[in-house]
């Protein structure tokens, strides 16, 4: 029987013991599948977990490997998908009540690559209803965040973070339409990636904002992210909206930990109000390390960093909407509290606000790809601060409290992320310390359109100097 130390492995070290023989993916498995039926309750991490084909999988890769047909460095290796993503013969929801007993008949693009690489699928990950957010009910139990289990663990891409953080899974996929992926990443204190807007299918996930959303991998270090993205990413005919931008070999580009000649722009609005001092001390901190390894560092503004929030809502309840019409129409009292109200908004906007949300976007757009051109990445927090308490949240009973919950100045996590999800670059967060309380902080780094060779060789060579990543928390 395995230690829990080795749940707790990179995914590049338990692939590299399970290519030599001295680790078995079915062992492997058997120990993630322990630890699951150990700590989901507490965690709400798992929405579905697969154990019968979990075991098939890994005793097949088993098999090949010991045979000489190694695939890869996910070939053996244990993942889960955010419950958005279709998998063949799996229940998928969304994290709904409406689609709570949907069993896919194909599998997403992102799922059937990772197949083909030979990663044992565990199940499937809780996440905010239909990754809108927050939801007020989770019909498969509210996910909570394993350093502190009356912490959230971000909004939306939740268990696919707090699994990797309670060592339930080597690495996961999440869905990034506003900073889903890189918000539960940095309040669980893993690695959090969005690629750039079209580098990754989604054909076959439930989508949010057609125009936004990203599929991206969630993982232990930076170069373990860099092997999922591999695998993941490119053209999908399934997906028109792929790229045919060639995948370059991410670990090749990564290099060793210097960063000399690296011009790292320092964005003034990611580390200040509402940012709470934690996370700007440990900011500053890293921002150090990157100048110790060599890197140029650059003070540089994105003022509109903070009005994104008003033409967040204009651009994605609309298009939600258009999904989501005929359940709404059907089965509304099924949606949650939360969500079926901010559908409901999205319902009444004029034509003329999403028109002119879309415009606002090009701005912004142009503001973050303007500052590019004199800097390789932009780093900045990931969020205001730690994972907050998780409350509950009352419903919305008057035009005040409206604006408030959906325009509120220190609205979360969206405040430091949406910025590069209008411009549609490549962004991560990578664990960057602890607040006073013992929650996780996140590093954010974002880069060129396709050039997220450059993003994660700058999370890899923090990295490579810190041991943040390194860190378990209490429940594990």
């Amino acid at each position: 029987m395995l230690a829990d130390s080795y749940a707790f492995l990179s995914l590049s070290e338990q692939s590299r013991l399970i290519r030599s023989g001295e680790l078995s993916p079915v062992a492997l498995v058997e120990l993630y599948l322990r630890r699951i039926d150990r700590y989901n309750d507490k965690l709400k991490a798992f929405i579905t977990v697969a154990a019968g084909s979990a075991m098939e999988s890994a005793r097949r890769a088993e098999g090949e490997i010991a045979a000489g047909e190694y695939r890869g460095p996910l070939h053996g290796i244990p993942v889960a998908v955010k419950d958005q993503m279709q998998i063949d013969g799996m229940r998928v929801t969304g994290g709904s009540r409406i689609y709570a007993d949907h069993v896919g008949t194909y599998d997403a693009t992102v799922v059937a690559r990772l197949r083909e690489a030979g990663a044992v699928l565990l199940g499937t990950l809780n996440c905010h209803e239909f990754q809108v957010g927050p939801t007020r009910n989770f019909p498969f139990g509210t996910p909570r965040n394993p350093w502190n289990l009356e912490r959230d663990p971000g909004v939306s891409s939740s268990g696919s973070a707090s699994s990797l953080a309670a060592g339930l899974v080597s690495a996961a996929l999440g869905g990034d339409t506003g900073g889903s992926n890189r918000g539960p990443a940095a309040a669980c204190g893993v690695v959090g990636l969005k690629p750039t807007w079209s580098r990754v299918s989604r054909h076959g996930v439930f989508p949010f904002l057609w125009t936004h959303d990203c599929v991206g991998p969630l993982a232990r270090t930076v170069e373990d992210a860099a092997h999922v993205l591999k695998v993941i990413a490119g053209r999908d005919p399934l997906d028109p909206t792929t790229s045919s931008e060639p995948v370059p070999d991410y670990l090749g580009a990564m290099g060793d930990s210097a960063l000399s000649g690296v011009r790292v722009g320092v964005v003034e609005e990611l580390v200040s109000d509402p940012t709470s001092q934690d996370a700007i001390d440990a900011m500053r901190a890293a921002f150090g390390v990157l100048a110790a390894k060599g890197a140029e560092l650059i003070d540089v503004s994105l003022p509109l960093t903070r009005e994104t929030r008003f033409v967040s809502q204009a651009l994605t309840k609309p298009e939600a909407v258009g999904y989501h019409r005929r359940n709404l129409q059907e089965r509304y009292e099924e949606f949650d509290y939360n969500t079926r109200v901010g559908f409901m908004v999205g319902a009444v906007l004029p034509a003329g606000l999403a028109s002119s949300a879309q415009r606002a976007r090009v701005v912004i757009a142009r503001q973050v790809t303007d500052a590019l051109k004199s800097v390789d990445v932009l780093v900045g927090s990931c969020t205001a601060g730690g994972a907050p308490l998780i409350t509950q949240r009352q419903p919305i009973t008057t035009k005040k409290e409206a604006l408030e919950k959906i325009y509120g100045e220190k609205k979360g996590q969206g405040q430091y992320t949406r910025i590069f999800s209008m411009a549609g670059v490549p962004a991560m967060s990578v664990p960057a310390g602890f607040d006073r309380d013992g929650m996780p902080l996140g590093l954010q780094i974002a880069g060129r359109y396709f050039d997220e060779a450059t993003v994660l060789r700058v999370g890899h060579a923090f990295q490579l100097a810190t041991d943040w990543h390194g860190r378990t928390p209490p429940l594990a």
